[in-house]
């Protein structure tokens, strides 16, 4: 080990002990002020929190940061004592402990460690605040483990919510892909974005001025516009929990009785609040009202649209998202429910060029991007992600990482035929 991984390391060992007798000491601290991988660590899915007393072992140490050594570390720090039954670490004085790391070069990990800024905010002049650092720390609501959690509970508690559970994807902020950056947004779109950043904001003064209907959006346009890619990376965005379901597998009769499904997927949003509830192919309303076969599903489209009057952001912490390729075949009844409809058209020549531009940032090209964006005309987004995987693994067969103009133009002639056969086979 080198001596700056040997620092690194002691580093670690005291800044994990530290943490954990701050945090024992302090009632003022909660399980939010925890570093993300110490939380993660500690959590208790049972109780759903993090117990106090916090019990640092060499093992600790070495899952968190993923150390090892740990043992002769320890031995070069003389302010840590180790225990040899159960390999426990404690700081022998704390006051020295904690003197020694702020001797350090460790002003950032402090101003990123909540528990740390909470401790030397008025420390010998160091320039710390404890509401920045938790101002840039995640909740513990957005840890996989807590979601985890809060799902298992409720399995246990609602009868048949296995079912459900098959059928609604959940994610945490941090299992999701999407991101914001990688998007290419209109202007209403990022316009909305930031509206519902302040409603998360000024939720309670919100709630205090009796504005209650806001977080109902209805996303509407055709397929691979980002819709759904929209809704996921807003969950990253805003570091909300997901959860998404398609109503066309969570009416089917097959799952069971449609309308106890709805009521317990709007239940599962609730108690993971704040999240954000995503329902995709909500058009299926419509075709469920215009059929005559199945009364159940008729009656569960029913309880969606009450279960859909009777959620709130300002209320229930939950933003409600649904998501159409047909908005032609919604009734005013479906309308009506949401307080904002988010248009996502087709990309204009632009766009497509600023799609284009992302989709192909980490590959090396040499191509001309204004002039593929032109004719790309009626492409989604999806259309042009795909255009640029045909050409890459078109590549990947002569074992060549690298593509040319030539190579995307011969991936869009081939897209275009493609979308010609399927038009031309459609019309018989």
């Amino acid at each position: 080990m080198g001596a700056g991984a040997e620092m690194s390391g002691k580093l670690a060992v005291a800044e994990l002990l530290l943490t954990a007798e701050i945090y024992n000491m302090s009632d003022n601290l909660a399980e939010d002020d925890l570093l993300p991988k110490i939380r993660k660590h500690y959590f208790d899915p049972v109780s759903k929190s993090v117990k106090r007393p916090i019990y640092v072992t060499d093992s600790d140490v070495e899952q968190i940061y993923g150390l090892s050594d740990v043992k002769r570390l320890v031995r070069t720090l003389p302010f840590v004592n180790r225990e040899e039954f159960g390999s426990q670490l404690k700081l022998t004085v704390f006051d020295v402990g904690s003197k020694w790391f702020a001797k350090q070069d460790t002003i950032e990990e402090i101003r990123s460690n909540p528990v740390l800024a909470y401790f030397y905010e008025n420390y010998d002049s160091l320039e710390v605040s404890y509401q920045e650092a938790k101002g840039k720390n995640l909740p513990l609501l957005t840890d996989r483990e807590w979601i985890e959690a809060v799902v298992r509970e409720m399995s246990a508690d609602l009868d048949g919510a296995k079912d459900l559970l098959d059928l609604a994807h959940i994610k945490a902020p941090e299992d999701v892909r999407e991101s914001i950056d990688d998007l290419v947004l209109t202007k209403e779109q990022k316009n909305e974005m930031k509206k519902l950043a302040k409603a998360l904001e000024y939720k309670n003064y919100l709630k205090e001025v009796g504005l209650r209907e806001i977080g109902k959006l209805l996303f509407v346009g055709p397929p691979g516009t980002g819709k759904t890619s929209t809704s996921r990376a807003f969950s990253r965005w805003f570091g909300l929990p997901l959860v998404e379901v398609r109503l066309s597998m969570v009416t089917s009769q097959y799952l069971g009785e449609t309308s106890k499904n709805i009521d317990k997927v709007f239940e599962l949003a609730k108690r993971l609040n704040p999240c954000i509830l995503f329902i995709d192919e909500f058009d299926f309303v419509a075709k469920a009202r215009a059929s005559d076969e199945h009364g159940a599903i008729k009656r569960g489209v029913n309880t969606l649209l009450k279960a859909i009057d009777e959620i709130s952001l300002v209320d229930d912490g939950v933003l409600l998202i649904a998501a159409t390729n047909h908005p032609q075949l919604l009734d005013y009844a479906a309308w009506r429910r949401f307080d904002k409809v988010v248009s996502f058209p087709l990309p204009d020549r632009a766009m497509r060029q600023k799609i284009l531009e992302k989709v192909l940032s980490k590959i090396d090209v040499s191509v001309n991007t204004s002039e593929l964006a032109e004719l790309m005309e009626g492409y989604s987004g999806s259309d042009i992600r795909l255009v640029v995987r045909d050409a890459v693994l078109n590549n990947l067969l002569d074992d060549q990482k690298s593509i040319d103009h030539l190579d995307l133009l011969r991936s869009i002639e081939a897209f275009d035929r493609r979308i010609s056969d399927h038009l031309q086979r459609g019309a018989r």
